[in-house]
């Protein structure tokens, strides 16, 4: 057999340098090369991409094409004929289809593509709804915000304490403005009577942790008492042997002293009678009961009978606060007597573990002022005996105050208080007011929290922290000097008063108080009343109206004539 000759041609030889001949010359020597071979110039700073690409496909007419392609695009070039029949003519030889995966169902093969684009529409639409969530409380704060300079909540739906009978007659009403800028200092307190008997706090409430939670008990067989001040037997002895000219206790003084901070309205009755004064609060008044969550910006459920309603958890959470107070305790017989026997227990009945301490103030040179203090536990801390004051805070959903004490307690302790004084500032304040009025060493904390927040019957107890009141209420910004300026202005006030009896109102909407003069067999039994609208009620007098600044004016007078820090 004979080959065929290939005729490879001539191949050019450039001596000047690299590369091919000048066009002119190599055409002339190369006569022989096929004509209309594709040939892309460049520059030696171009990049290079590739040489050839078998991959491309130009038949998509939808899909981009990238100028710098160009030159391997022969579509239009009649130099190779033939090629074009062989592309039409190609056919694939395998032509099973593709193998079905083994494992997992079909749908996540054929939308893997949609996934992405799902999860994104997700993401965008949980952000519109948290905006809408942000923008609907943004709203809610500022409608019911009641001034720029004072974060609150006004109770838009909170109803007065006590229902204004049209045959009052309103004397002052007093911003709550006035009382910032109050101060007056009191010397330290002295002791005239212990009552009661204390038993000993358990430690081993110091160690409970969200994972290490103590089931609440319930103590029925113990009784708690709440007598205000004209029915205390021991103050009514106090003031018939003259020690002092204002008796009050120490839940209506803490009352008074943070009136600045609550939100819900409150009424405390003032009896005056000769040259004394006495604080009183009725019966079934709401000063028996342990606001929650008054301080907050998110509104409570408006329906009474709902177990997260603002009356509801306050009935809860006196509940809890009395019965965590007696579960700390040792329980093993061993109490800590005092002077005299507890003065509202019967022979033989079995009271709760509580101290009165009758202490004295000199608010002015002829005044004094007697109030009743509770202390709820002892303990030996190096060899003597500190009082205690015992109190619990209550988790009811966490939806509403936004952090989980289950989750946060053990981890983020700082976190969950900071949330427990925006929501519950007024509940704090007053707890450690008592606690300074008494003269405790250490306040007890306890938080309590539902086994599930629709249950209000059964609580745990997530953990127990302990505070210095001092140092609590510097940490809350509680002063001292701030609170007895409060209660020394509206003492002032009332001893200008004629005698007879009248009651300090708290506002249900506005921050501020007023005092109306009621008739002599008002809350009694046999008292009928007759409520009248907010609209139609009296307003005070001209002159009456300055009575905030004749209570401010009262306590700086009183100031000024002896070395007692004030400042208005």
């Amino acid at each position: 057999m004979v080959g065929v000759a290939f005729d490879v041609g001539a191949v050019p030889f450039n001596p000047d340098g690299w590369g091919p001949m000048d066009s002119t010359t190599a055409a002339n020597n190369n006569n022989n090369l096929p004509l209309n071979v594709p040939f892309a110039p460049f520059n030696r700073s171009d990049k290079l991409g590739r040489i050839a690409d078998w991959t491309r496909n130009f038949n998509n007419q939808t899909r981009n094409r990238n100028p710098a392609d160009s030159a391997f695009d022969f579509t239009l070039d009649d130099s190779f004929p033939a090629s074009a029949d062989d592309d039409n003519t190609f056919r694939l030889v395998d032509g099973k289809p593709p193998p079905k995966p083994k494992f997992g169902p079909k749908w996540r093969y054929q939308q893997v593509r949609q996934l992405p684009q799902r999860r994104d529409e997700e993401v965008e639409a949980k952000k519109r709804e948290a905006e809408k969530d942000r923008a609907r409380r943004d709203r809610l704060y500022h409608q019911n915000r009641s001034n720029p300079h004072n974060n609150r909540r006004e109770a838009a739906v909170c109803k007065s304490s006590v229902e204004i009978q049209p045959e009052w007659n309103m004397h002052d009403q007093i911003p709550f403005s006035t009382f910032t800028k109050l101060s007056y200092n009191v010397p330290e307190p002295e002791d005239l009577l212990m009552c009661g008997a204390l038993e000993y706090y358990d430690r081993s409430f110091d160690r409970i942790n969200p994972k290490n939670e103590r089931r609440l008990e319930r103590f029925k067989n113990r009784n708690f008492f709440k007598v205000t001040t004209t029915d205390d037997p021991v103050i009514r002895r106090l003031a018939n042997e003259d020690k002092a000219t204002v008796f009050a206790t120490d839940t209506i003084l803490s009352t008074l002293m943070c009136a600045s901070r609550s939100v819900y309205s409150w009424d405390i009755v003032v009896q005056r009678v000769g040259n004394k004064l006495f604080f009183d609060k009725r019966d079934g008044s709401q000063l028996d009961l342990l606001a929650v969550h008054e301080t907050s910006q998110e509104p409570l459920p408006e329906a009474k009978d709902d177990i997260n309603s603002a009356h509801s958890l306050s009935v809860e959470a006196a509940y809890i606060n009395q019965n965590f107070s007696q579960q700390v305790l040792v329980r093993d017989g061993n109490k800590d007597t005092f002077d005299e026997a507890n003065p509202f227990a019967n022979e033989g009945e079995e009271v709760a573990s509580v101290a009165y301490r009758y202490r004295r103030w000199k608010l002015d040179n002829d005044m004094y002022l007697v109030a009743r203090c509770e202390v709820h536990s002892v303990v030996d801390l190096n060899k003597q005996k500190s009082f205690l004051t015992v109190n619990a805070l209550n988790e009811f959903d966490s939806k509403y105050s936004g952090v989980d004490w289950r989750q946060k307690l053990e981890t983020q302790r700082g976190a969950v208080l900071a949330t427990e004084l925006k929501n519950n500032a007024n509940k704090l304040a007053k707890w450690t007011a008592q606690a300074l009025l008494a003269s405790a060493d250490m306040m007890k904390l306890g938080y309590v929290s539902r086994i599930h927040p629709r249950d209000h019957f059964n609580h745990v107890i997530l953990g127990v922290v302990g505070y210095k009141p001092k140092d609590f209420a510097a940490q809350i910004n509680l002063n001292t000097n701030n609170m007895w300026g409060i209660v020394k202005s509206i003492v002032d006030l009332c001893m200008k008063l004629n005698e007879g009896k009248y009651v300090i109102v708290k506002d249900p909407s506005k921050p501020q108080i007023r005092i109306y003069e009621v008739p002599a067999d008002a809350f009694e039994n046999d008292y009928v009343e007759e409520p009248i609208p907010e609209e139609d009620q009296l307003q005070p007098t001209a002159e009456g109206a300055d009575g905030g600044e004749e209570a401010a004016a009262a306590a700086t007078n009183g100031v000024e004539d002896k070395p007692v820090d004030t400042q208005v």
